[in-house]
């Protein structure tokens, strides 16, 4: 196991969240229809989709890192029926202003 980081006081150095990550957003219109349309921060939206997802029963139960999309999420995802879970940031990008 790696050793903590710490500081030059010698104590464990608290992670900071990243204010970027906590910064709200706009969805598209296609985000929204899984999101809702009010601004919310990347992290938000993330667990959102999951949530969406779990609720939906989306994820392929042969390899759970799959996303099996629905019509919903397939605008979300250029139209793809299926992406891995560490595809869906790259898409998320493009529907967060």
């Amino acid at each position: 196991m790696a050793p903590s980081k710490t500081d030059s006081a010698g104590t464990t150095a608290a992670k900071k969240p990243n204010p970027a990550l906590m910064k709200p957003l706009q969805p598209s219109n296609e985000l929204a229809a899984v999101v809702g349309s009010s601004p919310l921060p990347r992290t938000e939206v993330v667990s959102k989709v999951w949530e969406y997802i779990k609720a939906k029963n989306l994820q392929n139960p042969a390899n759970k890192r799959e996303i099996l999309a629905d019509e919903k999420l397939q605008a979300v995802f250029g139209g793809k029926s299926q992406v891995s879970m560490f595809e869906m940031n790259k898409y998320f990008a493009q529907h967060l202003a």
